[in-house]
């Protein structure tokens, strides 16, 4: 599967269109299909906000890893320091943060 066929698979697979990725990656939904066509190709910069908002990894993104359920996005793929790994110490303040984040957003909560 090519890069342009994941991130469209992506996308999809987050209900998005073309235009709401576009929005919350800051670029022209233009820009979009282009990359979704393979004309062109997103920055280093922009597959890190790709794969943040599509929840998936960088690595899924260009092809090094295949889709299962763990290419989800890592601390490490958004530059947290400790290697990706939450201090114990931090745990629960990190908890505390994702508590109230989805209090205030509970679409976002798995509902398997």
């Amino acid at each position: 599967m090519t890069l342009a066929e994941r991130i469209k698979d992506a996308r999809i697979a987050k209900h998005y269109t073309q235009k709401d990725l576009a929005k919350l990656i800051n670029v022209k939904s233009t820009t979009v299909s282009g990359w979704e066509l393979g004309r062109n190709e997103p920055s280093i910069e922009t597959l890190k906000k790709l794969a943040q908002k599509l929840d998936v990894s960088i690595a899924y993104l260009v092809g090094v890893e295949d889709a299962t359920e763990d290419n989800a996005l890592t601390w490490e793929d958004l530059g947290m320091p400790y290697k990706g790994k939450i201090p114990d110490e931090l745990k629960a303040t990190y908890a505390d943060i994702a508590k109230g984040y989805f209090k205030r957003h509970p679409e976002y909560l798995n509902k398997d």
